[in-house]
């Protein structure tokens, strides 16, 4: 059947679905009729159901032509019922098929997810009408649901599927808006790292690194010299994020429970043998804090085990497992900083508004308060010199943006001010054992370096124009060793590792992170700035789609998590993801980011879904005034609190946003503060000085609550959440789905058990990250 101008096959097709029938006709799925007509609401027949099916399954011929007494070898339809019939998908009824019969749509549901191996993948579909779908079904009808292939809310069971609604679920389990010529496969944005984290033994003769296997990432190490490397660990429920060489035998590790940030802290021998968990106890979160390089069997770790709310110092035994009590917490002391000994003699004090510093010099004496600091301040001990006689600190004390400072703790004074930045503060600096401080760093727009060294910084330019278009990064590979480990990376890739010999000028590859992305078919990420409502300037990115017009274009405004915390310029494999698909995507580092300063992070205290919404707003009024945007097609998404500032979004903002996904959002700020981890508790203040106190504030909190008012709330909404999560509950998710749904709201809720504050184990991204994709696509209708 030839398709007429326009595309279409059909005299009598709906403008909704006429792209679906019409393409499935093009495959040669479906057929109409003589009289050009394709009787879109005539219920399907059995045998029109297996023609089709069997074509897009692309099935082999049957073995055998026999089984139903009424399909002889003679139906022109046998090849392809047999063919169901030994996948499993046909049973018939006593003995026969009836071709001219039709199936309920909960039978043909069920042949179509059974036949597309369509799994669980989280979300908890709901049926207004579940009641009447026959058990026998149930599962994989919620399936068609949890796959974006049915979205109505009532599935109606027992009526018969039409042939435009079997050509529409085919369609969309045939997943055909979704594979594009040019489209990069959505697994390799998310894929894990062919190896990563690589980490040189004390002696330089082993190398260790992460590297998938079973799913996970796990340790593998390798001798010097030699080819193959050795696993040395065998995690299969958790990737392991982060590890150390102890010394040249021993590696140190650490790993939670399906997201529940209770991390325990574990110890391999190099040669793969005797892993074992030094922290476990039950609701402990343990973590190293020095690993005393002149002592090579104990480390001094921070853990939770006397009582939940507070960390103690501990020294640990790695071959005994003995514990001692290092430093005792008295209650209020929220973080710890050793020496280059190893002696514990820094203790930060704080009720979340007030901090005090606590200092001794010798772990003989007691610790005594040195400063203090008010609500706002900031004062941060970051390292002792290598005397162990002063601290650098980053500060903010008595100036508007953080710097970096040389603080005496006999004199209980400032000495020094380092190096200090107009525009914004001091993120972190570059130790030199030799000369104190090689590079401070800030970051603007990117990570920037201002040199304290000649010699540092002539290397450093060196490598960046050794790698051009990269962020270069190094360090000694060990303290005996002139060689270097260098680290690249950009807004395209999770960049390369080498070793740099600076005698010899010479750079040799380790090993490429992400070595199957094509840097050239990625998106730019771009520094973008505008002006708010009230006159602030607000920073931000913006990722446009590769090779696409920035005109009238589907957005997703990506709100930050935190949200005292802030974006910044790199590879983000959901931004490039969602460029991919034919987004813009805008990122805001909106009032109460940090990096900008003291009065522009207290410029968002209780600012939750007002002004710090309003920053949002703000950019997408920017974007459809500079003609990037398609006004009818902005979505917004964000975790965390950027979870909580799409909810608000679309409650506060309503015919602003076409969709959102809240991804660990918080709903009722109430019940947030109500249930914040059990060591946060020293910063219940903070919150209520920066959010709102639920007392003194409840009218506030009830105003900026989403959760309140759900019956303004009329965009698609997806919701996600990991079931373990410690920070923000899963009943956070829970009360906006279920007052949406008693609303009659549909809403597409995806949970998983084995995640906490966000996806980490690759399936269930695959999982999130393709149900991403069906939402937009079906919510903007693209």
């Amino acid at each position: 059947m030839k398709a007429e101008a326009g595309g279409t096959y059909y005299k009598d097709l709906p403008v909704s679905i006429s792209k679906e029938i019409n393409k499935m006709t093009e495959l040669g799925y479906l057929n109409g009729y003589k009289d050009k007509s394709f009787k879109p609401y005539r219920p399907i027949t059995r045998a029109e159901v297996a023609a089709s099916l069997v074509k897009a399954l692309k099935l082999p011929k049957p073995k055998s032509l026999t089984g139903f007494k009424d399909v002889t070898s003679k139906n022109p339809n046998a090849s392809a019922i047999y063919a169901l019939k030994e996948q499993g998908l046909f049973s018939g009824e006593n003995g026969r098929f009836y071709s001219g019969k039709s199936f309920t749509r909960e039978q043909a549901a069920s042949i179509l997810a059974r036949g597309f191996k369509l799994k669980d993948n989280g979300i908890q579909a709901v049926y207004q009408d579940e009641a009447v779908i026959s058990k026998t079904f149930l599962a994989d009808t919620k399936a068609m649901k949890q796959h974006f292939i049915v979205t109505e809310s009532n599935f109606k069971p027992n009526g018969f599927v039409t042939r435009a609604q079997w050509a529409v679920w085919l369609y969309r389990a045939l997943e055909i808006d979704f594979k594009k010529d040019g489209q990069i496969p959505l697994d390799h944005f998310f894929k894990q790292p062919e190896k990563d984290q690589f980490s040189v033994s004390p002696n330089g003769e082993y190398i260790a690194f992460v590297q998938p296997w079973e799913n996970r990432l796990n340790i593998f190490v390798q001798k010097s010299g030699e080819k193959e490397a050795k696993r040395i660990t065998s995690e299969k429920d958790r990737d392991i994020m982060y590890f150390t060489w102890k010394n040249n035998d021993k590696i140190v590790y650490v790993k939670d429970n399906g997201g529940d940030e209770n991390f325990h802290i574990f110890i391999a021998n190099r040669d793969g043998s005797g892993a074992k968990d030094m922290t476990p106890f039950p609701n402990t979160l343990a973590w190293p804090l020095d690993e005393l390089e002149s002592q090579p069997d104990e480390i001094l770790i921070q853990m939770n085990q006397r009582n939940p709310a507070f960390f103690d110092v501990y020294k640990l035994n790695i071959r005994t497992g003995e514990l001692k009590m290092a430093a005792e917490n008295p209650g209020n002391i929220t973080g710890w900083l050793t020496d280059h000994k190893g002696d514990v003699r820094v203790a930060v004090v704080s009720n979340g508004v007030n901090n005090q510093i606590l200092y001794r010099e010798t772990i003989e004496k007691p610790f005594q308060p040195v400063m203090s600091t008010k609500f706002g301040d900031s004062f941060t001990p970051v390292m002792f010199t290598y005397d162990n006689k002063k601290l650098y600190v980053i500060s903010n004390v008595g100036r508007d943006k953080a710097a970096l400072e040389l603080f005496d703790p006999t004199m209980k004074k400032v000495t020094e001010t380092i190096y200090e930045n107009d525009q914004v503060d001091v993120l972190s600096f570059i130790p030199d054992e030799e000369k104190g401080i090689a590079a401070v760093l800030y970051e603007t727009d990117k990570v920037q370096f201002h040199y304290m060294d000649q010699e540092y910084e002539e290397l450093h330019k060196k490598l960046m124009n050794k790698l051009p278009g990269k962020q270069v990064s190094f360090g000694k590979v060990n303290k005996e060793s002139t060689k270097l480990m260098v680290r690249t990376w950009n807004d395209k890739s999770l960049g390369t590792y080498y070793f740099y010999d600076p005698k010899e000028d010479r750079l040799e590859k380790i090993a490429d992170v992400t070595p199957w992305l094509n840097e050239s078919k990625l998106a730019d990420v771009e520094a973008i700035s505008y002006k708010s409502r009230d006159g602030l300037t607000l920073h931000g990115y913006l990722t446009l789609p590769k090779g696409v017009p920035a005109k009238n274009l589907p957005v997703i405004i990506n709100p930050h998590g935190g949200p005292w915390a802030r974006d910044s310029w790199g590879f983000n494999p959901e931004l490039q993801f969602l460029a991919n698909l034919g987004y813009a995507v805008l990122q805001v580092n909106f009032r109460g980011s940090t990096g900008y300063g003291k009065a522009f992070m207290d410029a968002g205290n209780k600012q939750w879904g007002k002004a710090m919404q309003n920053d949002l707003t703000d950019g997408v009024q920017w974007l459809i005034k500079e003609g990037i945007a398609d006004q009818k097609k902005v979505a917004i998404y964000g975790g965390s609190y950027g979870g909580y500032a799409t909810l608000a979004g679309l409650a506060f903002t309503p015919d602003l946003y076409a969709a959102g996904i809240d991804y660990v959002g918080p709903s009722n700020l109430f019940t947030l503060l109500n249930s914040l981890p059990p060591y946060w508790e020293s910063e219940r203040r903070m919150f209520h000085e920066r959010m709102g106190d639920p007392v003194k504030d409840k009218d506030l909190l009830e105003e900026i609550s989403p959760l309140f008012h759900v019956d303004k709330i009329k965009a698609p909404l997806f919701v996600v959440q990991g079931a373990n999560d410690p920070r923000v509950k899963k009943a956070e998710s829970d009360q906006i789905v279920s007052a949406l749904r008693e609303r009659g709201v549909d809403v597409p809720y995806m949970v998983k058990d084995n995640e906490g504050h966000g996806f980490y184990n690759v399936e269930n991204q695959l999982d999130f990250y393709k149900g991403m994709e069906k939402f937009l696509h079906y919510s903007l209708k693209r």
